[in-house]
């Protein structure tokens, strides 16, 4: 909480322009397009450039570690050493991307000072497929964290044309933004607070609710459906108990959870919920003054036309 209150200290326009490795990952280039639309939107509209990954490889999504942490790592260190290549940090705007690809990092480096013989085995692998070493010399940095930590909140309130007011918002941070690394910048992975500093930077309401840093149910969704379906309700009724307008979550699984399958769980428990649930770079763009359907935001399985209503859009 400090260090968020810290940034709030800073000069309202950034000192120079922000430049990033670009790691869209694989949902939003597919199921969540409205995420890589409105991401790339925000960064045109903020003057933040985006130069992106096109040889990056799926970071695994969790996955690739259950049948070896070494794959994982490999995989994931040819992704972090692209931009190393740029000598820029790697931006990812989901969760899980970050979650998976942050920890690696932070293994490799430790590998670097502990255990160099597995940071030279991985090396190895990536130098016979031609790639370039990982070499640790770059940060992995989710979107969330570069509003509120490198443009900042005051020169990202500078730059809204359309407040939010009346809004009410709760965040959904998703597992792998909280608890995957071991070190979160800006925030407190037990009690965040990054999201809803940024929903009262653009004039929104924060709305506070037990779920918001729970799962949403997405990992166990191929196995146990009924279960995930039952979380994901419960997140849903406890953020309509405390006055959500629409949830807004920074990981496009958390969103496909969420938003695509929203009906469905609502057959299953027999209630209609008719949540929103935005990207975050929807809900940033939307108070810079972006248009709707620019957003994407006439994308959703669940209609954003109640959020838009509320604003005076519709």
């Amino acid at each position: 909480m400090k260090k968020l209150n810290s940034l709030r200290s800073r000069a309202t326009m950034p000192t120079s322009t922000l430049r990033y490795a670009y790691f869209p990952g694989c949902v939003a280039q597919g199921a969540c397009r409205e995420l890589y639309q409105s991401t790339a939107l925000l960064a045109a509209t903020l003057g933040i450039e985006l130069i992106e990954l096109k040889r990056a490889a799926c970071c695994g999504s969790g996955t690739f570690k259950e049948d070896s942490q070494l794959l994982e790592d490999t995989v994931n260190a040819r992704n972090i050493a692209l931009a190393e290549e740029l000598n820029l940090p790697l931006l990812t705007h989901c969760s899980t991307c970050q979650g998976v690809i942050g920890h690696v990092d932070e293994r490799l480096k430790a590998a670097q000072r502990d255990d160099p013989a597995y940071l030279e085995r991985v090396n190895g692998f990536l130098n016979n497929e031609g790639c370039s070493p990982y070499r640790g010399s770059t940060e992995v940095r989710h979107l969330l964290w570069a509003l509120v930590g490198d443009y900042g909140l005051e020169a990202l309130a500078a730059k809204v044309q359309r407040s939010l007011a009346g809004l009410n918002c709760a965040a959904f941070y998703g597992c792998y933004l909280l608890r995957a690394q071991d070190s979160i910048p800006y925030d407190d992975p037990w009690q965040p607070e990054s999201l809803e500093n940024v929903f009262r930077t653009v004039g929104a309401t924060p709305v506070y609710y037990r779920g918001r840093t729970q799962c949403c149910g997405w990992p166990i969704s191929s196995y146990s459906t009924e279960a995930s379906f039952q979380l994901a309700g419960k997140q849903y009724q406890d953020a309509l108990n405390n006055g959500a307008d629409c949830l807004v979550t920074p990981c496009p699984l958390c969103h496909l959870q969420l938003d695509s399958r929203q009906p469905e769980i609502g057959s299953l428990l027999e209630k209609s919920f008719n949540l929103p649930v935005l990207h975050l770079s929807q809900l940033v763009a939307l108070a810079l003054g972006c248009e709707p359907k620019a957003l994407g935001l006439d994308r959703h399985v669940v209609s954003t036309q109640p959020v838009l209503a509320k604003l005076g859009l519709t």
